[in-house]
């Protein structure tokens, strides 16, 4: 069975069964485009089907924009990764639990290694001291909103663990800051413009082509409320707002603020891999895809660059792509990796949290990329 027909299996599988509302998989081999299909809806109550230009918000998969914006700020002299985050926000200032002011540096906040970490604790303060992880809506700024982790202990030494979290989104801040802008208009001037990705923005551009967010449900996914909150089973506890892009005072968030096409995702998948193209050098592009944590563990059988996780055993990590291949997702429904050895490039976008990121979707595709 060719490829081809995998693939069309399992995605007509999924949206047949209500797991996935709609999606759009796209893989590349050696830079040429291989398989392109869009399928189901964006807005299933309306019947108006998935296009190839149908937005999605891109939740964790703004975290490479952002990495790779930063990068490109550092090869032309304007930040260091080893920058000490204090010194471009003064206002940030993290202790350790036994009250010493933490060290956090730019690389830190690339690896999630800083100490930091996406805990729905956070959201549950009282109003005046809650934490917003870029996923819910708010009015507050970067500063009024993490300001207020100086006051809360981290969960460990910098550089000293590895831990998922929202340290990209104080990236953006940096950013932002230095930049003497927007975090929108750093990611558009580093990488979305150059690369000629018109809708990869911390706004919708067209809002008549935005994907409808859903959320899972038996026996098919719902239309997502908001805000949002998953059953504490499903392994994702932050809340979202569907909302949130659409408010110009929430803070921009460097860790979930995207959104996009899938083709133009696509785009910037394949730059970095082909080693950067327009927007950063060979070795800034093979830096951002090799293990940046040195002996650090970062999940089962994978480390982590500076965009996504790496795979180092594939049996461990359970996956057919090749050792050296990074990998990450975004939790409204979305999936990618980039694998060196085999030269393949894929990514499935969907509007469905969470089986299009962490459900059986994503692994089905890549075993139908695989065979």
């Amino acid at each position: 069975m060719s490829m081809d027909h995998r693939l069309d299996q399992a995605i007509d599988r999924a949206i047949s069964e209500g797991r996935i509302t709609g999606s759009v998989v796209l893989v590349s081999r050696d830079g040429e485009r291989v398989y392109s299909r869009a399928a189901g809806f964006a807005d299933r109550e309306a019947g108006r089907l998935v296009e190839m230009d149908t937005i999605f918000r891109l939740a964790s998969v703004t975290k490479p924009f952002v990495a790779a914006t930063a990068l490109a700020m550092a090869e032309r002299g304007l930040i260091s990764v080893g920058d000490l985050v204090r010194d471009h926000l003064p206002w940030f200032q993290p202790k350790l639990a036994d009250g010493r002011l933490a060290d956090i540096t730019l690389h830190h906040l690339l690896t999630h290694t800083a100490g930091l970490a996406y805990d729905p604790a956070l959201e549950r303060l009282p109003a005046d001291l809650a934490v917003n992880c870029g996923l819910a809506d708010t009015d507050l700024g970067y500063e009024a909103n993490f300001s207020r982790l100086n006051a809360i202990p981290l969960h460990f030494e910098p550089g000293s663990q590895w831990l998922y979290s929202y340290a990209t989104d104080i990236l953006g801040a940096v950013i932002a800051t230095v930049h003497g802008s927007t975090l929108e208009e750093a990611v558009c001037a580093y990488v979305a413009d150059p690369l000629g990705l018109s809708d990869c923005r911390f706004h919708v551009t067209d809002p008549a082509r935005l994907a409808v967010a859903y959320a899972d449900g038996h026996p098919q996914a719902i239309r997502m409320p908001d805000p949002y909150s998953p059953p504490e089973t499903e392994g994702w506890t932050l809340t979202f707002s569907p909302g949130r892009i659409f408010n110009p005072k929430a803070f921009q968030s460097g860790g979930a603020g995207m959104a996009g096409t899938a083709p133009d995702v696509m785009t910037f998948l394949e730059t970095l891999a082909r080693g950067g193209g327009d927007i950063l050098s060979p070795e800034t592009a093979r830096a951002a895809l090799s293990n940046q944590i040195g002996g650090i563990e970062a999940e089962s059988g994978r480390k982590f660059t500076y965009v996504g996780a790496l795979v180092t055993d594939r049996r461990l990590a359970m996956t057919p792509q090749a050792e050296g291949t990074v990998r990450w997702g975004g939790v409204y429904g979305l999936n990618w990796f980039i694998d060196p050895v085999n030269r393949i490039t894929g990514l499935s976008v969907t509007n469905t949290a969470l089986e299009g990121c962490t459900g059986r979707y994503p692994d089905e595709i890549v075993q139908a990329i695989y065979g």
